[in-house]
């Protein structure tokens, strides 16, 4: 990208940004009302493509264990399978391990492996209702110089899934999911053994040609736009890093393609401040890959997250507002966001941070209600030692930046019941003040921008998309339950931090508390033979 395409690339993103604020007097456009005879679909299929059934039964639990039909299957259910069906009434409807805005789960998945039973490699799409594969496409044997026991999986976005609710303010919420996905993929593989890594030297236009979300589509059926494509399995996925797109792209061209796309809606209303970000943030150039060494670096640190953990994952609706969090779990809690691990803590560098090629943008601001043995109030956490001046910088100048005994990197800015701020900031909504703790998630998004472009934006919203993640897995080890809080009035929550301009912009919220369950909804097991 030219440095004039560029600098027009960032001006449009910030114009976005800015357009699709929440206040308290304005909500960023959206419909208004939900149009029932458009709710889009939340399974693509696509028909005329066959259909490889995945296994029904749970691999024995291996270290660093072989790529086999086996083992894929169980990582693409502990990631992106199905975890409940929820039933109202007459209404019925899916959760999935990889959560969503608004449950409607705008994020596909795509695998590109080898044949487990032949030669050659094929393109396919994860079906999770079914939990089966749709394949696309047959590679042949075109990418000898792939490490054996490695595939790679890639994700698209339809947007229109979250637009149909959210208007203009969907495409970030569409990009907290993909940073999902990327965790719910990265704690599936850690179960078996396996490592992660995001190719971030392909271009959007490479990821949607290797994936098909390129190719003409019936009249009516909803684009996928590229996300991003991973190197998965028990094998050299950092030798993948440095791969060359090409091979892989010139099978893809003369593949024979089957399958036809479903449309998931009858008709679409059109969001131009959806699709002219969607253009700003592409990337349109190979990037040189970052193929960093991770000391350390291992499928499994000290005290793993279990599949029972990935496969009970829910988002919770409401909290009683009285529960309490034991200190030692919100201290794991902060080390589990630290790409090194916690000296204190006992645990190692987390396979989390590892699969990512850059360091930590991301920056906690907690909303501390009830932890044992922690004053209430407001605290920072910056997740690298060099973050801290600018994030001080960044915020008023009379909050304390007390370091906290036992908690490295985690500084107390104000002592405060804070519950009544944190609802208001969260647009009004109980759930942010009557849990255990909150969250705003800080990006230096001036100087990301300027440093790494206008794709860097979406990858902003991916980080805290993770980081999200795995709050949801350790609410759940710590028998409580967390929700992501994407509805918050923006320049109030940068007013009350003394924020001015974009140096600095909360881009998440987050909730964690005892729930409170419905006990209007009944529950079905997301597949009855699991």
């Amino acid at each position: 990208m030219t440095d004039d395409a560029s600098r027009a690339g960032v001006a449009e993103v910030l114009a976005y940004h800015d357009r699709t604020k929440h206040a308290f007097d304005r909500f960023a456009p959206a419909l208004g009302y939900l149009d029932w005879a458009t709710q889009p679909d939340p399974f693509r299929r696509y028909a005329g493509a066959p259909v490889v059934e995945l296994p029904r039964r749970v691999p024995a639990a291996a270290t660093a264990g072989p790529l086999t039909l086996d083992t894929l299957g169980e990582c693409l259910r502990c990631a992106f399978g199905l975890t409940a069906w929820k039933q109202a009434g007459a209404s019925r409807w899916a959760l999935r391990s990889n959560p969503s805005s608004g449950n409607l789960h705008p994020t596909e998945a795509y695998v590109v492996a080898p044949e487990v039973t032949g030669e050659g490699w094929r393109v396919s799409h994860y079906a999770p209702r079914e939990h089966a594969l749709e394949q696309r496409a047959a590679l042949g044997s075109v990418v000898p110089a792939c490490p054996a026991g490695v595939c790679l999986v890639g994700l698209s976005s339809v947007h229109w899934r979250e637009a149909w609710k959210y208007g203009e303010r969907a495409f970030r919420y569409c990009q907290h999911d993909v940073g999902h996905a990327i965790g719910a993929l990265i704690y599936a593989a850690t179960t078996l053994g396996w490592r992660v890594r995001l190719l971030d030297g392909w271009s959007d236009a490479d990821v949607a040609a290797l994936l098909g979300v390129d190719r003409p589509l019936p009249k009516g059926v909803e684009v996928e736009h590229p996300d991003c494509l991973l190197a998965v399995g028990p094998g050299d996925v950092d030798a993948v890093v440095w791969s060359v797109p090409d091979p892989w792209l010139r099978a893809a061209r003369v593949a024979s393609w089957q399958g036809d796309a479903n449309a998931l809606s009858p008709s679409h209303v059109e969001w131009p401040a959806i699709d002219a970000v969607t253009v700003a943030t592409q990337r349109v150039t190979r990037a040189a890959p970052v193929g960093r060494t991770h000391a350390g670096d291992s499928a499994h640190d000290v005290d793993p997250v279990g599949r029972e953990w990935l496969i009970r994952r829910r988002s919770a609706v409401a909290f009683d507002g009285r529960g309490r969090l034991d200190h030692r779990a919100f201290a794991r809690m902060a080390a589990r966001l630290i790409p090194g691990g916690h000296p204190g803590s006992g645990l190692g560098p987390s396979p989390v941070w590892a699969a990512l090629p850059w360091e930590p943008r991301i920056h906690p601001i907690w909303f501390v209600h009830r932890v044992d043995g922690l004053a209430p109030g407001i605290y920072a956490q910056p997740r690298v030692p060099s973050a801290i001046s600018a994030l001080r910088a960044g915020l008023r100048s009379d909050l304390l930046w007390e370091p906290v005994a036992g908690f490295d990197g985690l500084f107390l800015l104000a002592p405060l019941d804070a519950r009544g701020l944190a609802r208001r900031l969260s647009c009004d909504q109980d759930i942010a003040a009557d849990g255990f703790i909150g969250m705003a998630m800080l990006a230096p998004l001036a100087s990301a921008l300027d440093a790494h472009g206008p794709a860097c934006y979406r990858e902003l919203f991916w980080e805290s998309g993770l980081i999200g993640q795995v709050l949801y897995l350790e609410a759940e080890r710590s028998g409580g339950r967390a929700t992501g809080i994407g509805c918050f009035y923006d320049d109030a929550v940068h007013d009350v931090l003394g924020i001015t301009g974009h140096t600095l912009q909360s881009l998440y919220h987050f909730s964690m508390g005892e729930p409170v369950e419905d006990r209007r909804l009944t529950t079905e097991p997301g597949y009855a033979w699991d």
